[in-house]
This record gives C-alpha cells, structure tokens and sequence, in this order.
C-alpha cells in the first residue's frame, strides 16, 4: 500500500482575512471551495504551484470564541527562494515575523510568520 499527504486543516475566525494573507503573504492559490450552509460552513482548500499538498481552511459561521490551538500543534512549513527578501516582505505587510533563525551550530535558513488565527508557518530557505 502506497499514503500520500494529501491536505492539512485548520479552522480559521475569519475566512476572509485568513485568505488574504495565504494568498498575499504566500502566494497560495485557492483551488476549491465547498459551502455547506445547512451545516453553517465552509471548506477553502490552497495549494502552491505544485498542486501536490492542500492547506484546508474550515470556516464555521459565526463562531463564538476563538479556537485554541493547543499544546501538540507545532507549525506548518513552506520553503522560498529568497528568504530575506521574503521576511521584508512579510515585516512590511505588518505579519508577525521573527528574526532569522538557525538550528545549534548551523547558519540562519528560516523564520516564522503568524497568520491572523495564530498559527505559526516556518519560512525555510529553499
């Protein structure tokens, strides 16, 4: 048997918003999207130029209280081909960013941006 990865989800406040920056601060293209207004949501699912991974973005309407990310949740990760520039960009667009970072011993190759949910995304040096 033969897995691939196929999509990663997360549940966003704002869809609106939540959009606007996967697809200004990272270039992701939405590729379909799925209203179940019976249910009161809806599906957004990105992809990068690939088309190989989807980020699905679950919007309930109308939540109540923000959700919590919890303990387990690490990051999602991307890779560019100019990380600084890429940082600049993002500082200027106003996203919380960090410094460049490097793991013990080895030269700075990423970063982090925080998208409007609080999700952290790792910008790594392609």
């Amino acid at each position: 048997m033969k897995y691939k990865f196929l999509h990663t989800c997360i549940r966003v406040m704002d869809l609106e918003k939540s959009l606007k920056f996967y697809q200004e601060a990272l270039g992701f293209k939405e590729t379909r999207r799925k209203d179940f207004p019976e249910s009161e949501f809806t599906l957004v699912f990105l992809s990068d130029e690939s088309g190989m991974y989807e980020l699905e973005l679950t919007y309930n309407y109308n939540p109540k209280k923000s959700y919590e990310l919890g303990n387990g949740f690490g990051h999602i990760a991307v890779s560019v081909d100019d990380l600084e520039g890429s940082r600049e960009k993002h500082k200027k667009m106003g996203y919380k960013v960090t410094e460049l970072m490097g793991l013990p011993g080895s030269k700075p190759k990423y970063y982090f941006i925080t998208d409007p949910d609080g999700y952290d995304i790792e910008v790594i040096r392609a």
